[in-house]
């Protein structure tokens, strides 16, 4: 039986007599594309951010790779990559510079142009950050999380802002992730977003998860109720006529 690479056990978080998160537990296996999915302040950033040890925990236990968070939590610091928002990155640093920067930070050698071409954006190494479109500094911050060879990648609403083709280049960047090998834990607000890329989510509310399964089981258990949609469901939608006018294929985001 595989080993979850990621184990949460009866996770709390208070704030004095706020309860932020109520007893959530799940586990995540090696190589999978997991989603944590919830309306705001649901709890799903605030359990992130206890895993990936910027939070504190009030109790529970979580297992990262076999590593306890208690006992070793810079190990864990370690084996994983998390996207950095666009407050994070100094504007006026080329993406080249920035590359390096980060390299240090981490402590390890980094060729930064083999970096970028993995997300497309080898034709921008002398670019400086703030003179990208949107979808690019999402694939740069993803680049980012790449430095130190990272076993989970932690994604916080990746594509929020983005036109209709970054948002599917961004998936075709995350779907790489995984080939490789790394297992991506990603929230998003997009629901056709975690249809496509995640193979089990979580949905969160007020605290607690609600529901854990497939998305295809997801659908599957509620068309079991009876429930129909009020409109009936074309072949396509707006979005796959805006991406078949525009393009399939990687381009510059303006």
């Amino acid at each position: 039986m595989t080993t979850p690479i990621i184990s949460v056990k009866d996770l709390h978080k208070k704030y004095g007599d706020f309860h932020a998160v109520k007893g959530i537990s799940f586990e995540v296996m090696p190589g999978e594309i997991f989603g944590l999915l919830g309306p705001n302040g649901a709890g799903k950033s605030t359990t992130l951010e206890i895993i990936e040890t910027l939070r504190t925990k009030t109790s529970g236990a979580i297992m990262v790779d076999g590593i306890n968070l208690d006992q070793d939590p810079n190990a864990i610091k370690k084996i994983i990559g998390v996207q950095l928002q666009t407050a994070g990155f100094y504007p006026s640093l080329n993406l080249t510079e920035l590359m390096e920067l980060f390299g240090g930070l981490y402590n390890q050698a980094v060729n930064p142009l083999a970096l970028l071409e993995r997300v497309n954006l080898q034709d921008k190494a002398k670019a400086k950050f703030k003179e990208l479109s949107g979808g690019q500094k999402q694939r740069f911050s993803i680049a980012t999380t790449l430095i130190n060879h990272p076993k989970i990648i932690f994604l916080d609403e990746p594509t929020t802002g983005l036109d209709p083709q970054a948002r599917r280049n961004l998936w075709d960047l995350v779907l790489d992730i995984r080939q490789k090998g790394a297992t991506v834990i990603i929230t998003t607000h997009y629901m056709d977003e975690a249809e496509v890329l995640c193979d089990r989510v979580a949905i969160v509310d007020h605290g607690r998860i609600i529901a854990l399964d497939r998305p295809d089981k997801l659908i599957d258990d509620l068309v079991a109720t009876g429930f129909e949609r009020p409109k009936e469901m074309k072949q396509a939608n707006l979005e796959d006529v805006f991406i078949q006018l525009t393009g399939h294929e990687l381009r510059a985001e303006s």
